[in-house]
């Protein structure tokens, strides 16, 4: 059983040493896994025989405190444990402040007495001034001393259970300089009642109070950077927690009610609208929509959903109201997993952290003897007790394991989550290590290095009722190249009475009373059937099956499975990295051999299941490190066997979960990415390694005086403490470097290029475009301060540099006209962009293109965000019968000319399918003008005011022989039905002699 448990009170490698070594004392532990920096451990014991009662005593008899944690979702433990750091932060701040404001007057009153600084009172000056300025000293010391009351707890703590830590060189280093401070007070003290002020003097320069004060708070100083640098290493997990929603709208009898994300139970309807996150994984069971999921895969391209499809929890919907039913609850969802693996890789040790363990368990009661030998020697060498202490508290107090401990946790913790944000789950710290020593990597050929669908290119039997046989035998597999047989071939299919799988040969079976066997030329020899075709289909990179009938031979089909694209440029990639590749397949020697000889890499062929663990198992006995990468059932023992087990998210769950790597992009160019972030990851930790094992080599040779008779090189404690602490924050802040991994590879920059190139061509258009004019253009930007051609040349250049925009100024207007092809592209950004040139806006207009008066209908439309979603909903409405649309994205309108009546519900159900919701319709010309025939007008007229203007229009339309007509007051219209030859200018001339004007007549 695996546990974990918060572990308080480590401060450094030590202390994680000594942890880690008390625990795993306990009868019936089997592994301990204890972590500096996020102050946990991870124990697997046999419930049989101890409990967590009996781990926590022990990590208590080793001097430090340790509890279950209690967290049941893994949300709420890295909540908790973000909670506990972020007060740890505070505190640690406060007694920063606190141990300032009364070091620095002591300092200063220390040395200021002695090098005549400015601003030292009188009273603290002379020798019968002593015991003032000795006392002042001590008071100030003393809040200081209780304020980091901590290290001497901790410190003394620790040493009496035989586990020295850092806690105890800085309680020994500074206990020591107050406790000879004391004891040269009371010397003082002596001789100044004796009145021998000389020798009372003589101590009076003994005095370590501010050396004391100055170690602790220089340390807090340096151990509070260092926790807010190792608060940033968490980064990644805080961000992917942030990404989940807490709340989600979920269909309850057909109402929408807002429930909490943790209340979700798997088959729960969850609606999901525009620009909203989703909240559960599931299947989408209504709409149809756009997904972004770069947050999830790394993949900046939205991904098209409809109902059937699969959608991931904590992705965004950009547009369109989906509902999706939900397949998994939040503690089991890919967000969740995806937390817990990498918090997990980042809890694990990787073996190149056993080098640390190892060094850290001696190197404190290392450095305590070193400081007794000093303090010995120089004394034995005839230097005063005050010189020997000084040397022996700069030992103590410049000795840092903190930075040995911290070298590998941050790396891997920040490794790991830069690692995620890509796409790449790392599942453990072993792996990260691991994937930087490959030099042989292992592909699974179908699924992997092809797409896994394959295709019949050629079928070849003696005849068509043979045929029938063969593809009814084939309808009982689940196979691929089964399931390609049958879908390209359109036969009545027979009755299979006997079916049953040979491994890696075929499948045989009774179908209508005949044994059929179909499959490769290996199940053609089991049963010695001769096989009547020439055809060299393997040379060509296909795979033929065939097919026999009472074991006699009737025909073959060949199947072809495309190459994925990447893969050749992802077995180049890793060749210049000095890694082998080599191709697993089931296949012929001839098929195996031309794909292999298309990727250039090696092979092998006829490979059964079973075999590819061995292989795997061969290689490594030949001193390769393997990586395999692999997406089906049949790859899991050998992804388990491979010192790096690679697969997809679109694998199987068993081939995902005995892999240490999954891509979560589905990309093969990702396995590189991971390579060479594991590589950047294990450098980083080296280098942490060499700088903190160099920095104790070099400086405590110095603090103990080894080259003070030489060049009198000698350290003051105060030095050592602020270069102890600040060695562990050095560190830190260069494993937080990994944030800022990039992939550099030049082919896929191209391909992202590529991709965000055709996602914007849709978006933006070219320049060589009509120019863009007050009369159709999205908005108007109104500026003031430009004065000529360059101020206008300035202003257009900074409009057309934001994303989604194209811009043109007219000076003289002092306008510029946009057209905007995204919501993400704020007024905000706008007016940023021109007063960053150096002009002012003074107003932002939404153009409104069309005027409601010309047309029949106004739709309000929801969840349109770009151009691309205007473009849909105007193809979704010119789909319906009789209907002409325009759509105005920022207006979030559809205007609507009819030619027939057409029912509203029809209206918003083209665009619901379009992937939005249609708001409020309203009606602006009457419904009566629609359905004209060839003999029936619409006239537009003004001037009615009232119905007596109405009747006085109609009265005089009707007065003209072979017209009847019906006015509108509403809509300033009359239709009129001409039973005669009348034209528009006789229809016009009566309306005016009416008193009215006619405007248009259509």
């Amino acid at each position: 059983m695996k546990e974990k448990f918060d572990v308080m009170g480590m401060t450094c490698a030590s202390c994680q040493a000594h942890v880690d070594k008390s625990v795993r004392k306990v009868d019936g532990v089997k592994d301990c896994n204890v972590n500096l920096l996020s102050e946990n451990m991870e124990v697997e014991y046999d419930e049989t025989k101890t409990n967590p009662q009996e781990i926590i005593a022990a990590v208590q008899k080793g001097g430090y405190d340790a509890k279950l944690q209690q967290a049941t979702k893994q949300e709420n433990a890295i909540v908790s444990t973000n909670k506990r750091k972020d007060e740890d932060l505070k505190k640690r701040k406060q007694d920063l402040i606190a141990s300032f404001i009364f070091t620095i007057p002591l300092f200063y009153l220390s040395m200021g007495s002695m090098m005549n600084w400015p601003g030292i009172p009188s009273i603290f000056l002379g020798h019968h001034n002593m015991m003032i300025f000795a006392l002042t000293e001590l008071l100030l010391c003393l809040p200081v001393l209780f304020i980091n009351g901590h290290y001497f707890k901790g410190g003394f703590k620790s040493l009496f259970h035989l586990a020295p830590n850092m806690d105890s060189l800085i309680a020994i280093g500074s206990g020591a300089s107050v406790v000879y401070s004391l004891y040269a007070m009371y010397m003082m003290a002596y001789y100044m009642g004796r009145g021998q002020l000389e020798l009372a003097h003589s101590f009076h320069m003994d005095l370590y109070f501010e050396t004391a004060a100055m170690i602790l708070t220089l340390i807090s100083l340096g151990k509070y950077f260092e926790a807010r640098s190792k608060k940033r290493t968490s980064e990644a997990i805080n961000s992917l927690m942030e990404l989940a929603p807490d709340r989600a709208t979920v269909l309850d009898n057909g109402v929408e009610k807002i429930v909490g994300i943790n209340d979700i139970q798997v088959g729960d309807l969850v609606v999901v609208k525009s620009g909203e996150s989703i909240a559960v994984d599931g299947k989408i069971v209504e709409g149809s929509t756009s997904v972004d999921e770069s947050m999830i895969t790394g993949e900046s391209i939205p991904v098209d959903k409809t109902v059937g499809d699969l959608v991931i929890g904590s992705t965004t919907n950009q547009n369109g109201r989906i509902v999706v039913e939900t397949m998994k609850t939040n503690a089991q969802s890919t967000l969740s997993q995806i937390i817990a693996l990498v918090e997990e890789a980042g809890n694990s040790k990787a073996p190149i952290a056993r080098l640390a363990d190892i060094i850290s368990g001696y190197f404190v009661p290392a450095v305590i003897g070193i400081a007794l030998v000093t303090l010995l020697a120089w004394l034995i060498l005839g230097q005063s007790f005050h010189f020997a202490l000084t040397m022996a508290i700069s030992v103590l107090v410049i000795s840092c394991p903190c930075a040995l401990g911290l070298a590998t946790p941050t790396a891997i913790m920040v490794g790991t989550g830069r690692a995620a944000k890509m796409g790449l789950l790392i599942k453990n710290a072993e792996a990260l290590e691991t994937a930087s020593k490959i030099n042989m990597m292992v592909f699974d050929k179908t699924g992997t290095l092809t797409r896994g669908t394959p295709e019949v290119t050629d079928a070849m039997f003696k005849n068509e009722e043979d045929k029938a046989y063969a593809i009814s035998l084939e309808a009982m597999s689940s196979h691929p190249l089964a399931k390609a047989i049958v879908n390209a071939q359109d036969v009545a299919l027979k009755n299979v009475t006997s079916y049953e799988e040979i491994a890696g040969e075929g499948i045989k079976g009774i179908v209508d009373h005949k044994q059929v066997l179909a499959g490769n030329k290996k199940l053609m020899d089991h049963f010695h059937i001769v096989i009547e075709n020439d055809v060299d289909y393997a040379s060509e990179g296909k795979t033929p099956l065939y097919f026999a009938i009472d074991n006699q031979y009737v025909g073959v089909m060949a199947l072809q499975d495309e190459i994925k694209p990447g893969a050749k440029e992802l077995i180049a990639d890793l060749h210049q990295r000095g890694i082998k590749t080599m191709m697993l397949t089931g296949d012929n020697e001839r098929t195996a051999k031309a794909i292999a000889n298309q990727l250039d890499m090696d092979y092998r062929a006829e490979v059964l299941p079973q075999d590819k663990e061995r292989i795997v198992h061969e290689l490594q006995d030949e001193g390769y490190i393997v990586g395999m990468i692999g997406d089906g059932i049949n790859d899991a023992p050998a992804l388990t066997r491979a010192d790096v087990g690679v697969s997809f998210t679109s694998g199987l769950d068993i081939a995902i979960e005995s892999a240490d790597l999954v891509l979560m992009k589905n990309d093969l160019h990702d396995l590189v990415v991971a390579f060479d972030l594991s590589k950047a990851t294990i450098k980083n930790i080296k280098e942490n390694l060499f700088w903190a094992l160099f920095y104790n080599a070099i400086c405590i040779p110095v603090a103990a005086g080894l080259f003070y008779p030489s060049f009198g090189w000698k350290l003051s404690p105060m030095l050592g403490s602020f270069a102890m602490s600040f060695s562990s924050v050095f560190v830190v802040s260069n494993a937080l470097r990994l944030r800022f991994f990039k992939d550099k590879h030049p082919h896929h920059e191209a391909v992202e290029e590529s991709q965000k190139h055709e996602a914007t061509m849709s978006l933006k258009p070219e320049s060589k475009q009509p120019p863009i004019t007050k009369t159709n253009c999205d908005k108007i930007v109104k500026i003031e301060g430009m004065m000529c051609d360059h101020c206008q040349q300035r202003v257009a250049e900074a409009l057309n540099a934001i994303k989604n925009v194209e811009a043109e100024v007219n000076l003289e207007a002092g306008e510029a006209y946009l057209e905007v092809f995204s919501n993400d592209v704020t007024d905000a950004s706008i007016q940023e962009a021109v007063e960053k040139a150096g002009y002012k806006v003074t107003d932002i207009i939404v153009h409104k293109k069309y005027q409601e008066k010309d047309y029949d209908l106004v739709v309000e439309v929801n969840g349109m965000f770009c151009k691309n979603c205007e473009n849909h909903v105007r193809q979704a409405l010119n789909a319906i019968d009789g209907v002409s649309a325009d759509v105005a994205l920022f207006e979030g309108k559809a205007y609507i000319k009819c030619e027939k009546e057409v029912n509203y519900e029809v209206i918003k159900e083209a665009i619901a399918k379009a992937g939005y919701q249609a708001g409020e319709i309203k009606e602006v010309r009457k419904m009566f003008h629609l359905g004209k025939k060839k003999n029936e007008k619409t006239m537009d007229i003004e001037g009615m005011m009232c119905e007596h203007c109405a009747s006085r229009v109609s009265q005089a339309l009707n007065d003209i022989d072979g017209v009847e007509a019906t006015v509108s007051l509403d809509h300033h219209q009359a239709n009129v039905k001409l039973t005669g030859n009348v034209s528009d200018e006789a229809l016009t001339q009566a309306v005016v002699d009416a008193g009215y004007k006619v405007k248009g007549i259509h």
